[in-house]
């Protein structure tokens, strides 16, 4: 079937960037561009439940005359899925990338990259995003020289439960877990408050199985991808083990940024940046353990952010230093990833997203 895709980048809106809208043909994975909706820099989008509104963070700092970035939410057209902006509010933190709504619809909790800060906002009725309701400042850091000197607050999302809210810190080697009031949008750490990842790992992302009993971190810095094993009764993070997501004698520059589970369950990808492909691994269905089957060109350069379809099908690759989104159909049986032939070319692509 056709679905619609939303895309972030980098860019001004002055110069005619924004958030892209686009439909995606379910035959043959190609893209065909709808609507640019303005904004500065959205590098992270995020749609509500209830299929009315998205959201963006602006990635640049500054938003009227304070140091951090800005929050945009958006009015979907439910003909044909372009966007009519209602407002901004300030993220409360510099460098605003990542963000998620509440399963109840009623919050959008984001993070902000720059100073380790998570801020939630209520969802008026109209869709529009009201202040900041908490914000809870990461502390701390860990061994990278460069890259850790503090607290970088990266990715949010809620677990299969929707009772638990994560919060991977690059600065930190963590994964932080939250509570969630709906009542009065404040965050408290679980029980079990976080997940250790190894020193100078660098967690980016990560995303659990359709089952929620395993889920997988990628790790930005040290170019891994860790398993563990969920326990949504305790919400605690149990570690599995970690694979390195590049060949062994790749020795250039290189990140890792993305990280999906295929829907059906036997698959898990993460993304390279410098080594610029698709690394792919079998799930152990007992465990929850890696297998890896080697990586896939992402078709460019720099795949910051790709996503796959919600029936498994395509894998979008946004390749941000190629300014181009590729297409790849996706092998249910293997996990193997093959050039659908269908490429777009769009400024700085750094998220894609389906619905």
């Amino acid at each position: 079937m056709d679905r619609t895709v939303y895309t972030g980048c980098y860019g001004n809106a002055e110069d005619g960037q924004g958030v892209g809208v686009w439909r995606l043909d379910g035959a043959t994975g190609a893209l065909h561009h709808v609507q640019t909706a303005p904004v500065n820099s959205p590098s992270f989008v995020a749609r509500h439940q209830n299929g009315r509104f998205l959201y963006a963070v602006c990635e640049r700092d500054g938003f009227q005359g304070s140091p951090d970035g800005a929050v945009v939410s958006f009015a979907i057209n439910s003909q044909d899925g372009t966007l009519a902006e209602l407002g901004k509010v300030r993220s409360h933190g510099t460098s605003a990338c990542h963000l998620t709504v509440d399963p109840s619809g009623t919050h959008v909790i984001v993070t902000n990259y720059g100073n380790g800060r998570v801020a939630v906002f209520p969802v008026g009725a109209n869709g529009a995003l009201g202040e900041a309701t908490h914000v809870v400042q990461h502390e701390g850091r860990s061994t990278h020289p460069d890259r850790q000197h503090g607290p970088h607050a990266h990715y949010v999302m809620f677990d299969p439960s929707g009772k638990y809210v994560m919060v991977c810190d690059l600065g930190l080697d963590k994964v932080l877990i939250y509570h969630l009031d709906t009542k009065t949008g404040h965050l408290s750490p679980a029980d079990f408050a976080y997940a250790q990842i190894s020193s100078g790992a660098g967690p980016r992302h990560m995303d659990f199985t359709p089952d929620g009993r395993f889920a997988y971190v990628v790790n930005e810095v040290g170019s891994s991808m860790s398993a563990f094993s969920w326990d949504a009764d305790r919400g605690a993070l149990v570690y599995v083990d970690t694979h390195t997501t590049i060949p062994v004698d790749f020795h250039e520059n290189t990140s890792c940024a993305q990280v999906r589970v295929h829907p059906n369950g036997h698959f898990v990808y993460g993304s390279n940046r410098g080594h610029d492909s698709i690394a792919i691994f079998g799930i152990d269905q007992a465990t929850g353990r890696l297998i890896p089957h080697g990586q896939t060109s992402s078709g460019g350069k720099t795949p910051r952010n790709f996503t796959l379809t919600p029936d498994g099908a395509w894998l979008l690759a946004a390749n941000q230093g190629s300014d181009s989104i590729v297409s790849f159909h996706v092998d249910a049986k293997t996990g193997t990833l093959t050039e659908a032939g269908h490429v777009v070319h769009t400024n700085k692509p750094v998220c894609v997203v389906v619905v």
